[in-house]
């Protein structure tokens, strides 16, 4: 079997899948733990495991949390997997894509573990009070209430559904695990969030989805979540902001005013109040016309200023605010002041030559941008007549 790398959630199996993989491979199993280990037990491990090759039994080396191993440290395995010393099975809940080493990835296998489903976490519950090595010297009898209760709350998480079970059974009474049993020992559902870890990214990553999908919803369902996980409520309005103007843009200005005045109600009130604000402009912005054409003009702009030549500003743009700089280097001359003409607009371009017929921002007709669409239609109309005709400032 190969070295594999076992990314998943607590509770859902890998330590014990390793343990069945080194008994169906008939190899001795060294349970090892990133946290309380260090290099030199690798090394001692490794010396035993070489002893072990030579009768021959192959070592079957599970790591425990291997993303707490450094960069230096995951590398002692190297030489070890290679020659086949050893057979590593790392466990791991944090994305080992980026908490563990490319040439450590690249000779093993990634096997990806999920949360148990509910039903697969209901049988293994009614199976502890049918086992011996379970619950069935207490002869009790559970509520199906009490099992659902424990199956939803464990989260997929089946270490926890058992460890809840068992306290849930010290305080039965009269032979009947009950519902309000079940509520006492997991006193507050298992959310599965961890601030810096892959469910804070899958989950802002949700809720931004569901904020640009127009699923009010969704949207206040990924919030709440992330709320009663612990994340900060900033974070979540700094989003808001952000989302206001990359998906609402122009066609609904007013949301950016919204999720500025939400970022400021939530930092000078803070939770649990500060989740009414947040509520108000998730439901405003998941409902909001969209655009993002404002987005997709400012990266255009950034990609001409990245790639092309740095363009000087034309003469009739140039500041006039230093003495003499019209006189001695024409800055300003030409400049025609949109106020002095008919509907305080003029033809005269803006850009260095080369970018004339550049139109990054290209408004959509959604909400208020609809406007802005038909004024800047009028606006770019007369400027390329202007063009065609020779008259707009060369």
């Amino acid at each position: 079997m190969p070295s594999s790398i076992f990314y998943g959630p607590a509770g859902v199996g890998k330590t014990t899948l390793a343990r069945l993989l080194a008994r169906l491979t008939r190899s001795h199993f060294e349970d090892f733990s990133a946290i309380s280990g260090g290099v030199g037990d690798v090394r001692k491990i490794v010396e035993a495991a070489r002893e072990r090759k030579k009768i021959p039994q192959r070592t079957l080396l599970f790591v425990d949390e291997i993303h707490r191993f450094n960069r230096a440290q995951q590398d002692a395995f190297l030489p070890n997997v290679e020659d086949g010393t050893l057979t590593l099975l790392g466990a791991t809940t944090e994305n080992p894509l980026a908490s563990l080493n490319t040439p450590l990835l690249s000779r093993c296998r990634l096997f990806a573990f999920e949360p148990l489903e509910e039903d697969d976490i209901l049988a293994l519950l009614r199976r502890a009070f049918e086992d011996e090595r379970g619950l069935k010297s207490l002869e009790l009898k559970p509520q199906d209430a009490a099992l659902d209760y424990l199956a939803r709350g464990a989260a997929g998480d089946a270490r926890l559904a058992l460890g809840a079970l068992e306290m849930a059974s010290d305080l039965a009474r009269d032979g009947v695990l009950t519902l309000e049993n079940a509520q006492s020992a997991l006193c507050k559902r298992v959310l599965g969030y961890d601030k810096s870890g892959d469910s804070h990214y899958d989950m802002i990553s949700a809720y931004i989805k569901s904020l640009r999908g127009g699923d009010p919803d969704a949207a206040l369902y990924w919030m709440a979540r992330m709320l009663e996980g612990g994340e900060d409520p900033m974070f979540i309005a700094r989003r808001l902001a952000i989302q206001a103007s990359e998906d609402i843009g122009n066609a609904d200005p007013q949301a950016l005013v919204l999720a500025m005045a939400t970022l400021n109600a939530v930092e000078k009130i803070g939770l649990p109040e500060a989740a009414i604000p947040l509520a108000q402009a998730t439901t405003y912005i998941a409902c909001a016309p969209k655009s993002n054409a404002a987005y997709v003009a400012l990266h255009r702009a950034q990609d001409a200023v990245r790639d092309g030549e740095p363009a000087r500003v034309p003469p009739h743009l140039r500041s006039t605010a230093l003495k003499g700089a019209k006189k001695l280097f024409g800055a300003g001359e030409g400049y025609k002041y949109p106020h002095d003409f008919p509907g305080h607009f003029v033809a005269q371009d803006y850009l260095p030559p080369h970018f004339k017929t550049s139109n990054w921002y290209e408004p959509t007709q959604n909400g208020h941008e609809a406007k802005i669409a038909r004024r800047l239609g009028e606006w770019r109309g007369v400027q390329a007549e202007e063009r065609r005709s020779g008259g707009a400032e060369e």
